[in-house]
């Protein structure tokens, strides 16, 4: 499989309850050594109005949002294609929204 890369916009398998499905890669590449993950940032066509959802318009997507509640790590062999990558203005406001649901770097206090 060809390197997977941050910021890069995958078809991804999530099983029978969670459908195919596009899902931004937030992980660093994995080498030889390292095990075949992916951690993922999930995209749905189904906004809650969450602080945790990012809004990225891209032409191969269709309207929706990211969402890093949802956060996943799969093995590479669930990844199907690569549907593009997000600019990096457009990867920084998901990696916001990653940082602010697990508390990194965040302006607002962990409740």
């Amino acid at each position: 499989m060809a390197a997977v890369r941050r910021g890069e916009v995958w078809l991804v398998d999530l099983g029978m309850t969670a459908k195919v499905r596009p899902a931004l890669v937030i992980s660093v590449p994995a080498r030889d050594q390292d095990r075949a993950l992916v951690t993922l940032v999930p995209h749905t066509t189904s906004p809650r109005q969450s602080r945790f959802e990012a809004s990225v318009s891209v032409p191969f997507l269709r309207a929706g949002v990211f969402d890093a509640q949802n956060l996943i790590t799969i093995p590479h062999a669930k990844l199907i294609r690569s549907l593009g990558v997000l600019s990096s203005a457009q990867f920084a406001a998901v990696e916001r929204a990653v940082q602010l649901w697990l508390g990194i770097s965040s302006n607002e206090p962990a409740t």
